[in-house]
């Protein structure tokens, strides 16, 4: 039986505009179904296997700086559902010891987290001398899916984004390395992913009923993911986009991303290799 009774299938089925029915309909697995990303087909898993395994080496190596040094590194995640987050954060930490390196994924707030200031929640969670800290998912709750969802008004958005470059400024100049990445799917391989999860006995734990209703809502969530990145990009904590339709080329960038601006001890440049400029940048290369 398909989750949700087959919710998905019959949104593809029958809502999905004709382009991107035709785009999965018509593409092979290894194709890259978004006309704008600018790669046709997704990255051969030898070379991103060869280039995955340099970087896992440096990751190893980020991590005894970390913890050598009382580093603090807080890796921010936002996107849209199955933009690939978790398996970029899951790459991250394949060779990382889990002590220094915990994810935070935090459910809705409870009863008396709603009473509390909106960001009281998420610093306990802040990373201690040594640690690195992803947020799968984050405060940005506020700028986009409570938004769209119509879980927060529009006052308590507004102060939502007065507050936030002070509060990441402040974590900032605390001497936290605060990295924000937001992965962008293309609707054509969003809808795909979701198909796959819901057709996939070991992924349909994956799909909720806010993945669901979030379908038909694609421009609502467009609206809010732009003027999001427009509002909290700043100088201090500014946002990196990475375009996940190709989840190989994402998961590499965001790695080389983050360890680019590090400087830990024994970095090896010609393991790390260059940005992938093509698919990572500011906020001017997200697209809708």
């Amino acid at each position: 039986m398909l989750p949700f009774d087959g919710a998905i299938s019959r949104f593809h089925e029958k809502d999905a505009p004709k382009s991107v029915r035709e785009a999965i309909d018509e593409g092979d697995k290894d194709d890259i179904l978004d006309r704008s990303y600018p790669y046709k087909e997704q990255m051969k898993s030898k070379d991103y296997d060869r280039q995955m395994d340099d970087l896992q080496i440096e990751l190893v190596k980020m991590q005894a700086w970390a913890r050598d040094s009382g580093a603090r590194i807080a890796l921010v995640f936002e996107g849209r559902d199955a933009a690939g987050k978790g398996g970029t954060i899951e790459r991250f930490r394949m060779n990382l010891n889990p002590r220094g390196a915990r994810v935070v994924a935090l459910s809705k707030p409870s009863d008396t987290e709603a009473t509390q200031w909106y960001f009281q929640r998420y610093i306990q969670h802040l990373p201690a001398a040594g640690e690195i800290v992803f947020f799968d998912r984050s405060w940005y709750n506020r700028g986009v899916v409570e938004h769209v969802f119509g879980f927060c008004d529009d006052a308590q958005r507004e102060h939502f984004f007065a507050q936030v470059p002070d509060f990441e400024k402040m974590l900032v100049e605390e001497g936290i390395h605060l990295f924000k990445i937001w992965l962008n799917v293309g609707r054509a391989e969003q809808l795909r992913r979701f198909l796959q999860r819901e057709s996939d006995p070991l992924k349909q734990w994956k799909l909720s009923r806010i993945d669901v209703e979030g379908l038909a809502k694609w421009e609502a969530y467009s609206d809010a993911i732009q003027e999001t990145l427009r509002r909290s990009h700043t100088p201090e904590a500014p946002w990196t986009v990475i375009r996940s339709d190709d989840k190989k080329r994402a998961r590499l960038a965001a790695i080389r991303h983050v360890l680019h601006r590090l400087d830990y001890a024994r970095k090896d440049p010609k393991a790390l290799g260059d940005e992938d400029t093509r698919i990572t940048g500011g906020p001017e290369i997200w697209a809708a």
